[in-house]
């Protein structure tokens, strides 16, 4: 992830992100979500290092958006929904984090699908999204309110 992080500080303007790897676009986009700043142009952002020293608050920002932190204080809005899904790599940096959200919800009764596949984060994606998410957002998602 240092690398990432490093090329994600080298960007200086939102065409220089295009370049990126996909772990850097993920971390900028992490960044836009997590820690927006209207003040800070170019990309009105704030990253959790800046020149390479830690920067508490948006660090603490990002900790607060992780899942685990926040998945007790949603369960009731976690129980209105049709269905949930959840799926992980079983290379993936972030199965354990994964399998225990999982393991969350069924402490709480929510009804929840659970996939380990081989591979890491981005295997087969093209495959994962055809053969399983589109499907699943065709049987699960619903815009009348017939379907609730």
């Amino acid at each position: 992830m240092e690398s990432a992080e490093k090329e994600v500080a080298s960007v200086k303007t939102p065409a220089d992100a295009a370049g990126l790897s996909f772990l850097a676009k993920v971390r900028l986009a992490s960044a836009a979500a997590w820690s927006p700043d209207p003040k800070n142009p170019p990309l009105y952002l704030r990253l959790p290092r800046k020149d390479g020293e830690p920067q508490p608050e948006v660090i603490a920002k990002w900790a607060a958006n992780a899942p685990l932190a926040f998945i007790d204080q949603y369960i009731d809005n976690l129980r209105q929904y049709r269905a949930i899904a959840i799926d992980i790599g079983d290379q993936d940096g972030l199965r354990f984090d994964t399998i225990k959200l999982h393991e969350v919800l069924d402490t709480y009764g929510i009804p929840n699908s659970f996939e380990v596949y081989h591979g890491t984060h981005t295997s087969g994606l093209a495959v994962r999204f055809q053969n399983y998410v589109m499907p699943f957002f065709s049987r699960n998602l619903c815009a009348t309110e017939s379907c609730k």
